[in-house]
């Protein structure tokens, strides 16, 4: 079965087709094709980027028309370098991640009128991201006709969280209309944890797991017996940790003093904390952790020190603090922990992240291997044989995940 998968955000636009036709592997298959759509680096135009195994192109065209960006990406699936199938009706099924599914979609489902319209109200509580997904659903419609569109949501995985856990300290007839923590990266963190199984060769209903996905957007998972028990992020995906340009958890009371004070509207304070806040916020010089780390470096090799270098050592270090407080916070509801996994662009890449992170926990006896951990590991166990912690770096492969539900939903309909 051939599937196409698309992972849209408000900015960029990425996708992949997977032949699932293949035997079965432990290890994700690499897709026949990826491609991704930027609209973020010029006002306008659509940087196009495409991949396979044996050519890549990069183009730029007007962003005016997005269905028409995404029907001319389409084009390089049949025609040119990049051609990977004979006919667009090749592809047998379209997954899609939805970062929302609120309270009534707890798992993957085939998109229906009804669930279109749902993706659409939840448009409320993740106003960034449903839009986006919601317009990636109707572009495909229009361009590939009655071809079986699946919502993978992001949310599914944190759907049976404890009350404890799910339900915030406000008066209960709130939660009663939907307001209630409802978790995010589910795809990612759920991949992570069936990876990390494999990887340890042990069985996942036996592991007591914190999966860190920690890119642009951060969060936590505690991970028992397979299930999703705590998560950092809530109600949006504003909660938790310390993220690019996001404040993660802040005082509520200091964003009533703002509206009393200050006047801000809360289109004012929806910006400020989603777009001009944590790392960006902090640092001064942007929500990208290779560029605060930049120059933290700089300011090292410098015989002098300013105050931008200062604000970006400040960020890390509140980065660092709350990556820490968070993942106790997931030992405690796990009552301990077998495996750390960190995932995501920055769980991944950054080995400082890493090494500072698990430098606070080495009173439990976790122990990292420093070589390993500055090599760039993919898939590994950078913990020393002697640590009681194993620690995971994984690729996260939320594409390849969204590809695998598509054909169960599909195939069971």
């Amino acid at each position: 079965m051939k599937i196409l998968v698309l992972n849209a955000g408000s900015s960029s636009q990425k996708s992949a087709l997977y032949d699932l036709s293949e035997e079965a592997s432990d290890r994700p298959l690499q897709p026949l094709w990826e491609a991704k759509i930027d609209w973020t680096h010029r006002e306008g135009v659509a940087e196009i980027e495409v991949k396979t195994n044996s050519s890549k192109i990069h183009e730029e065209r007007s962003a005016s028309d997005r269905i028409d960006t995404l029907s001319h990406l389409l084009e390089t699936l049949t025609s040119g370098d990049t051609q990977v199938i004979q006919n667009l009706s090749d592809i047998e099924a379209i997954g899609h991640r939805v970062v929302h599914g609120g309270q009534d979609y707890r798992e993957s489902v085939l998109i229906t009128p009804e669930v279109r319209s749902a993706i659409d109200r939840l448009s409320t509580f993740a106003p960034s991201h449903n839009p986006a997904n919601l317009e990636g659903i109707e572009a495909m419609e229009q361009l590939l006709g009655t071809v079986p569109q699946v919502a993978v949501f992001d949310t599914a995985f944190h759907a049976q969280l404890p009350l404890s856990s799910a339900v915030y300290p406000i008066p209960y007839s709130w939660f009663e209309k939907g307001i209630r923590r409802y978790g995010f990266h589910g795809i990612s963190h759920q991949y992570c944890a069936n990876r990390a199984a494999q990887l340890l060769n042990q069985d996942l209903r036996e592991l007591r797991l914190i999966t860190c996905h920690l890119g642009n957007g951060c969060s936590l998972a505690a991970i028992q017996k397979g299930r999703s028990i705590d998560t950092t992020m809530g109600f949006t995906p504003l909660d938790g940790l310390m993220m690019g340009s996001r404040s993660g958890s802040v005082d509520p009371g200091i964003l009533i003093h703002l509206m009393r004070e200050k006047q801000y509207s809360p289109d004012d304070l929806d910006h400020l904390l989603n777009e001009d806040s944590g790392l960006k916020g902090v640092s001064g010089i942007s929500s990208d952790m290779r560029q605060v780390l930049a120059a933290i470096a700089a300011e090292h090799s410098s015989k002098e020190s300013d105050a931008t270098h200062s604000q970006a050592k400040l960020a890390f270090e509140i980065y660092i603090h709350r990556l820490r407080s968070g993942i106790g916070s997931m030992m405690a509801s796990l009552q301990g922990v077998d495996t750390l996994v960190f995932t995501g662009g920055v769980g991944e890449n950054s080995a400082d992240v890493r090494s500072q992170t698990c430098e606070a926990f080495r009173f439990l006896g976790l122990e990292l291997d420093t070589q390993k951990n500055a090599n760039h590991p993919v898939d590994q166990d950078i913990a020393t044989p002697a640590s009681t912690v194993r620690v995971l770096v994984i690729h996260t492969e939320e594409d390849w995940a969204i590809a695998q539900e598509t054909q169960r939903i599909v195939c069971k309909r």
